[in-house]
């Protein structure tokens, strides 16, 4: 299991309440994704996932349609 401990988590500048997504640079272990709200529990995921995730975000991929 990859430990987030000390890691610098931040929220999106988009970002208007408290309920959000904070995201980490762990570096070459990926990237940690938790919740705002509930910190404790948390995703880590590969940098090129994520890559390929923010990448689908732009293109509309995951748009509700």
């Amino acid at each position: 299991m990859t430990s987030v401990l000390g890691a610098a988590w931040r929220k999106s500048g988009r970002c208007e309440s408290a309920h959000c997504v904070e995201i980490a640079d762990l570096g070459n272990t990926g990237v940690g994704l938790r919740d705002s709200v509930s910190p404790a529990q948390h995703l880590v995921v590969s940098t090129e996932a994520f890559r390929a995730f923010v990448a689908g975000v732009k293109t509309g991929e995951f748009d509700l349609r």
